[in-house]
Parts: C-alpha cells; sequence; structure tokens
C-alpha cells in the first residue's frame, strides 16, 4: 500500500554497487495475475476475535485452495501474495526477518511450499524503508540479507513498498534491492512502488531506470472500496497517458492497484467498468476480495476469459483514452492479431455519466481509428454477442449504463471479405486522437 512518505527514522547506510545490473529476468511477460491479502483484508491481525478474516497462514491457504477448486487458476490467476503485517515487530538475533509466530506457526517456507503444491505462486510484501507501512521491520540495512532470505523460502515475487523511506534514496536503493533479488538465481518478479512516492513528493521519476529494474510499479494512489477510487485511478491514467503508455511492455508495466471487484463499494456496472479499463490499460490484474463469499456475477467478471484475454495480449502495447465528452469517453488499445500493419483492437465505451439513464454512443469504425480494407470481425465481450465482419465504413452504435461500459474486440481479417470488395481506404497509422466522433446521448 501508499502511504504520504515520511523521515527516514535513524541512519540508512547504504552498500555501494559500482554497477547494478538491469532487471532481465525474463518475468512478466505479460501482466501478472493473482489474489492479493491488502485492499479486502488490510492489517486484520486480530485471529482470537477474527480467526477468519485476520492475516494468517490460514486464510492464504485458503485463498490458494480457491483459486483452483473455482476456476480462477484456470483462466490464469497464479500468485498468492501476502501482504503487510505479517511479520514480527522485531527481527531475530541474526538479523533475520521473522514472520509472525501466532499467525505464521509454520513459517513462510511452509506457506510457500503449499501454493507451489497447488501449481500456484507466491508472493510477499516489504519496504524499501526503516518500517513497513504498518510499522514492521523494513529492508534498509538488509538488503542483500532480506533478498537472500526470500529465496530461501521460494519465493515468487516481492513487492516493495516506500514508507519511513526518503523518494530521494529510491533512485539507488530499488535498483540495489533489485540486484540483490537477481544475485539470488531464483527468478522473482520485482513490484515496486519506487515512481509514486517520487511524484508526491514533486519529484520526476526516472522512468527509463525504472522500466529496467521493475517488473511493475505504482503510479498513483491506492485504490480505496469506492467508485469515487476507481474514477480517480482512470482519470489518472487518462490525464497522464502522454507519459505513462510509453512505460509499459512485455515485462514491465504500470500498475494501477488491484482489483476490487465483488466487495462492496462498486455496484455490478462498475465492477464490469474496472475490469475492462483494467485490461484496456495492460494492468496486472490482482484480485482483493474474499473469494469465499463473493457472488456469482462478480466472479464472473473476473472470469471473464474474452477480457483477460484482451489484458494479457502478447504485444504488451498499454492503451489510451482516445476520446472524452460530456461524460462519454472511448478507450483503445491494440491488439493482435496483426495483418499487413494493421492492428486488432480492443474498443471500451465508458459512460461516465449519472443521470440514470443509458447513453447511446454511434461512431464508425474509421473514426475509431480501425481503416484496414479487409474489414474487422467485431465481438461484444460481456454480451457475447458477433457483428461478424464490419467494413470501416460501418456505423457501430452501443448502449452504455450509467458508470458502466461496453467492450468490443475488432480483430482485422486475414482475408478479403466480398463486403470489402466495395470500398476502398486508404492506410493510416494508428492515431485515433485525430479522429472525430460522432457521440449520441438520449436527451440530446
Amino acid at each position: 500500500m501508499v502511504k504520504a512518505w515520511r523521515t527516514i527514522l535513524g541512519v540508512v547506510t547504504v552498500v555501494h554497487i559500482s554497477a547494478v545490473i538491469c532487471l532481465e529476468n525474463g518475468l512478466a511477460r505479460t501482466p501478472p495475475m493473482g489474489w492479493l491479502a491488502w485492499e479486502r483484508f488490510r492489517c486484520n491481525t486480530d485471529c482470537k476475535n477474527d480467526p477468519d478474516n485476520c492475516i494468517s497462514e490460514n486464510l492464504f491457504r485458503t485463498m490458494a485452495d480457491i483459486l483452483v477448486t473455482e476456476g480462477y487458476a484456470n483462466v490464469g490467476y497464479e500468485y498468492i501474495n501476502v501482504d503487510d503485517c505479517w511479520l514480527e515487530k522485531e527481527r531475530n538475533q541474526y538479523g533475520e526477518l521473522v514472520p509472525d509466530r501466532t499467525r505464521f506457526p509454520r513459517g513462510m517456507k511452509a506457506l510457500a511450499d503449499y501454493v507451489h503444491s497447488k501449481g500456484l505462486k507466491f508472493g510477499i510484501y516489504e519496504d524499501f524503508g526503516n518500517y513497513t507501512c504498518a510499522g514492521y521491520p523494513g529492508v534498509i540495512g538488509s538488503l542483500q540479507q532480506d533478498a537472500d532470505t526470500f529465496a530461501s523460502w521460494d519465493v515468487d515475487y516481492v513487492k516493495l513498498d516506500g514508507c519511513y523511506a526518503h523518494p530521494s534514496e529510491m533512485d539507488r536503493g530499488y535498483p540495489e534491492f533489485g540486484f540483490y533479488l537477481n544475485r539470488t538465481g531464483r527468478p522473482m518478479i520485482y513490484s515496486c512502488s519506487w515512481p509514486v512516492y517520487q511524484i508526491y513528493a514533486g519529484m520526476s521519476p526516472n522512468f527509463s531506470s525504472i522500466i529496467q529494474h521493475c517488473n511493475m510499479w505504482r503510479n498513483f494512489d491506492d485504490i480505496q472500496d469506492s467508485w469515487a477510487s476507481v474514477e480517480s485511478i482512470i482519470d489518472y491514467y487518462g490525464n497522464n497517458q502522454d507519459v505513462i503508455v510509453p512505460n509499459a511492455g512485455p515485462g514491465h508495466w504500470n500498475d494501477p492497484d488491484m482489483l476490487i471487484i465483488g466487495n462492496f463499494g462498486l455496484s455490478y456496472e462498475q465492477s464490469k467498468t474496472q475490469m475492462a479499463i483494467w485490461a484496456i490499460l495492460a494492468a496486472p490484474l490482482l484480485m482483493s476480495v474474499d473469494l469465499r463469499t463473493i457472488r456469482p456475477e462478480y466472479k464472473s467478471i473476473l472470469q471473464n476469459k474474452k477480457i483477460i484475454a484482451v489484458d494479457q495480449d502478447p504485444l504488451g502495447i498499454q492503451g489510451r483514452r482516445i476520446y472524452k465528452h460530456k461524460g462519454i469517453e472511448i478507450w483503445s488499445r491494440p491488439i493482435t492479431p496483426i495483418f499487413q500493419n494493421y492492428f486488432s483492437y480492443a474498443i471500451a465505451f465508458v459512460n461516465r455519466r449519472t443521470d440514470g439513464t443509458p447513453s447511446d454512443v454511434a461512431v464508425t469504425l474509421k473514426e475509431l481509428g480501425l481503416t484496414s480494407p479487409t474489414g474487422y470481425r467485431v465481438e461484444d465481450l460481456y454480451e457475447d454477442v458477433d457483428y461478424e465482419i464490419l467494413s470501416p465504413q460501418t456505423k457501430i452504435k452501443v448502449k452504455v449504463n450509467p458508470s458502466g461500459v461496453v467492450i468490443l474486440r475488432a480483430d482485422v481479417q486475414s482475408d478479403y471479405d466480398r463486403r470489402a470488395t466495395y470500398y476502398t481506404t486508404q492506410r493510416t497509422a494508428y492515431s485515433p486522437l485525430n479522429q472525430v466522433f460522432r457521440i449520441r446521448n438520449n436527451g440530446f
């Protein structure tokens, strides 16, 4: 989780490394998918009065079981990630991190072994500071030792937060910890909070270095269990896309934070919107929800294979907001297949209005930047409606519920369809920001 950075307590000693190597761990070629405890379960350590929901090995073992038995693993969710509050308040006599002896009595290696026995992968949390955000021991002063500890526990994923650290130290410290992770020889995804703390401090993050040393990173606020929070993240990524989008790609991803689908704060329509926009953003899909009690309609959103396929598209190109007017937004992401330099696309129509009535959006494929003369096979990914093969001149009309979404997939065709012989178009580069859209709203 991210909190406003605080002044470092005590003296920080960092071992100098003359040449910190790049990450190059071969991991996260598509955005990571899994389950993370924080947003739903926070720092609940009261296992006496709330044993089913406290941060304990039992919680993570249960979620691992459900990931497998309820079909989540089958659609790509593979990480079970521990967040803050798993530690004892002090290191042991050898300076090693120690999991809470009451809540994790068998230790982290045993928990990792259990997760691995299910065919899943295991993630853990730490902080580049004197303390974690919740006040447990941080990695400062023990970077190499902690990296070695995680490797000895067979950890597959490390999230490094940034509380109780000075942002100016992160340009050196985050790469250094990544160096030690790599040196263990254990493949571990490296999730960083490096840029967001620097942005909070008024600094300009060095994204060239961040890309080199992190598999994923946070740029903006922690997500909360509310539609307002999701909207603020969507706005941030849309308003800053020229800076953010170029940094994403196979092995290194922007992280807009967890999926909160199935909790308390989002309606069904809003949940569909979060899933669709996260897929357009090529975002890591890390659920933070009680999988024991999730309702079927929310489970179906999280397990929508067609939208997951958009998120996991091997090109790894992050999408953009290409239109915004009077509460209607259109987001577009280039995806495979590609034919003669024409991309396929995922297109999300988002209704940010709250006036209680669905909005109609009418637009041609050409106006969306889809100009292949071979046409596109268009499909609605939530409603499973196949529009068959459409030409760039074809106008499509979608009805979008308030705070809802319609997400389409347009696959470029590799052979000329008969319907494509009656028109010609000039090939153009992908630049839908320059296109004109026809938007019609009920009541206008």
